[in-house]
């Protein structure tokens, strides 16, 4: 994207300082070939002056590259980088920038430099919200800002979202915030600035803190594989959709006791797992029945064995002996009844 040496402009830029001056930039920013950046108390310890001493040199070393003839050689290169950061969206997460300009890793720290000294760009540091992030238009970074942290609020805790819908009530904020009539590739780096939402591993977006969305444990892939399946699952099927999905091999033991640990599972059937979101209940099959009988008052039989197989992959049979336990009753007109306690 850029029609410039990142590397190239850093070392003219940097060739007009003094040897001191010079040396700590490069050391501050890793502009040297190992790239390793180094802390102001580092340098000043080299140097036996204080850190503070370093932090003005810095800033002194920056002051001076801004007026050197290097630098007005070299405000076409800094124009083209400008032009960059306004086709990609105008505002960016430092991280999403560096992705898309750089055609090499080596080449980060020197960009970084040079958003730094050039008077094109501002910078927003990472806080508890948002990621280390750059722009070019001060109005702009503030709407969609705005526009985020807007949509976090208003989310809902553990909802997913397909991509696609999410962009639209993105974008939805962004108009309200005074932002029309972007693309949604640059929605898409926009919400990329975001600390508090997330994309999970099959493209659907939501709260970063939900598990459905910061994925951390076996617990947390299996959830998303029944997810996307849309129906019960035996566990060694679950194992198997996690390494198709994710290519995470797990041991179908091992998924079969996350299973059993987490309540977003219900079992349903010998081994077999739903989502509880679906409307499933936990508990074996006299406590489904009890669940029905409380809800829906007394059934028959054949009632009683259709509701119960909607949630259970079990036997007639099992359900007809589960009726036989004494927490139910048969009353006269031949219907069963949970028989409460006096």
């Amino acid at each position: 994207m850029l029609s410039f040496s990142p590397k190239n402009v850093t070392k003219e830029l940097l060739s007009e300082l003094p040897e001191r001056s010079r040396r700590v930039l490069v050391d501050r920013f890793g502009l040297s070939p190992k790239g390793e950046q180094r802390t102001l108390d580092a340098i000043g310890q080299e140097y036996g002056i204080t850190r503070e001493r370093i932090r003005q040199i810095e800033n002194h070393g920056i002051a001076a590259v801004r007026d050197s003839d290097a630098y007005t050689e070299f405000a076409a290169a800094l124009e083209d980088l400008k032009r960059a950061v306004h086709t990609l969206g105008g505002i960016l997460a430092q991280e999403t920038l560096l992705g898309h300009v750089a055609k090499a890793d080596a080449d980060h720290n020197h960009i970084i430099f040079l958003l730094t000294v050039a008077h094109h760009f501002e910078d927003r540091r990472e806080n508890a919200d948002f990621k280390a992030r750059w722009h070019v238009d001060e109005q702009l970074a503030e709407q969609v800002e705005e526009a985020l942290t807007n949509l976090y609020e208003s989310l809902e805790s553990n909802k997913l979202t397909p991509e696609d819908e999410f962009v639209q009530v993105f974008s939805k904020h962004l108009r309200q915030a005074g932002v029309k009539n972007r693309g949604d590739d640059v929605l898409l780096r926009w919400l990329h600035i975001s600390k508090r939402i997330g994309r999970n591993p099959l493209g659907e977006w939501g709260r970063m803190e939900s598990p459905h969305v910061r994925i951390k444990n076996t617990r947390d892939f299996a959830y998303l594989t029944l997810k996307r399946h849309g129906s019960p699952m035996h566990f060694t099927e679950v194992a198997k959709g996690i390494e198709n999905l994710f290519g995470r091999e797990t041991h179908p033991a091992t998924t079969h006791n996350e299973l059993i640990k987490d309540g977003r599972f219900v079992l349903v059937g010998r081994g077999l797992y739903a989502l509880k979101e679906w409307g499933y209940e936990p508990g074996v099959v006299r406590d489904v029945i009890r669940g029905i009988l409380e809800r829906e008052g007394a059934l028959t039989r054949e009632e009683i064995v259709e509701r119960v197989k909607r949630e259970r992959y079990v036997k007639d049979a099992t359900i007809s002996v589960n009726l036989q336990n004494p927490m139910f009753v048969k009353q006269s007109d031949g219907k069963y009844a949970f028989a409460k306690k006096a």
